[in-house]
């Protein structure tokens, strides 16, 4: 008898890693300005974004891994993709992974959570049996043209788009915008929505913003289509919250390539990255007695589970509650977390 023994070794094709702020930062300090080093292993031993997010391949993506014999899998810092060490993925792949949200509290600790997320129906005027179906507000996070920070082995890969440079007119509260070197949040609505710098953009990772909502462009004669986000697939779950597409190879930047140019996986593997940036509000401290305002946080402040930000107590993530402008009821004019001492 013959028996044919195949040994199949297997290695990482890449990593996404899914960092949410709320769970990481230590009050005012961002996560990755921390330099104790007992702290950072620790803090990410204990992180687990699978309470938060799920995260699954689209139908075609799936087949894809599959034909590879390859396998999807979600960690507590993200998902990994790992693949034989001799495939060749086709250099025209493009693989979509749909982010939904798992915590019923998510809204409540991340920003540009205010952005609402509806569905609508559009017919197309050239065939009325075909319906596009849009949802508004999605970011797509993309290796493509995604930015990165640091050199050599210190070099970051964010799939968030660079930060745009000056408020645009329909920028709302939270939204993240740069101003010459330093890095902007606005803690309003517009009209001239007020804002707070939060310091140099280079020592804060590149969260996911505004800025990574595609413009939708429907078909022609059409109305009602949203703005920005991403027309629904058949495939596409309806809860979808964010869309992340890599694709092996980025002409312009190697390092955000996770194949060589034959096709085989890159040694080092590529670890991509996505940040959610926690929500900061207006920290007012009321009597527990009768509710009367005795102290109020001169500028927003962070909500995090670690840390304490203010110098008093901090407040509970789930109470964060929105002020809107008296003369413009439509306007946000801030959020604020009351905190009863």
């Amino acid at each position: 008898m013959v028996i044919d023994i195949v040994r199949i070794g297997y290695t990482r094709l890449f990593e996404v890693r899914l960092l949410h702020h709320y769970w990481l930062d230590d009050g005012a300090t961002v996560f990755d300005a921390i330099t104790d080093p007992a702290v950072t292993p620790r803090r990410l031993l204990t992180y687990d974004v699978r309470r938060l997010l799920a995260v699954g391949p689209s139908t075609t993506t799936a087949a894809a891994i599959g034909g590879l014999q390859g396998v999807f899998r979600m960690t507590g810092l993200g998902f990994i993709v790992a693949v034989p060490d001799d495939s060749v993925v086709p250099p025209d792949a493009t693989w979509e992974f749909f982010v939904t949200i798992a915590a019923l509290d998510y809204a409540n600790y991340t920003a540009l959570s205010l952005r609402p997320q509806p569905i609508t129906d559009v017919v197309d005027p050239a065939d009325a049996k075909v319906t596009h179906r849009y949802k508004a507000n999605v970011p797509v996070l993309s290796n493509l043209t995604g930015a990165s920070q640091g050199t050599g082995a210190s070099k970051h890969l964010f799939l968030s788009r660079p930060y745009v440079n000056g408020a645009d007119a329909g920028d709302g509260i939270e939204a993240l915008v740069t101003s010459g070197s330093n890095l902007r949040q606005l803690t309003g609505d517009p009209p001239s929505p007020p804002f707070q710098v939060l310091g140099p953009r280079s020592g804060y990772p590149v969260y996911v913003h505004q800025g990574d909502v595609p413009a939708i462009v429907p078909p022609a004669g059409t109305s009602g289509a949203p703005a920005g986000g991403i027309e629904l697939a058949a495939d596409t779950p309806p809860a979808v919250a964010a869309v992340i597409r890599l694709t092996p190879r980025r002409a312009d930047d190697s390092a955000f390539s996770y194949t060589k140019a034959n096709g085989t996986p890159r040694t080092p593997s590529r670890v991509f990255e996505v940040h959610f940036r926690n929500r900061w509000t207006t920290w007012r401290y009321r009597d527990k007695g009768d509710g009367t305002v005795k102290a109020t946080e001169a500028d927003p402040l962070p909500l995090t589970y670690f840390g304490n930000a203010g110098t008093k107590q901090k407040p509970s993530m789930t109470a964060v509650g929105i002020e809107f402008d008296p003369g413009n009821p439509a306007k946000i004019a801030r959020l604020v977390s009351d905190i009863y001492i």
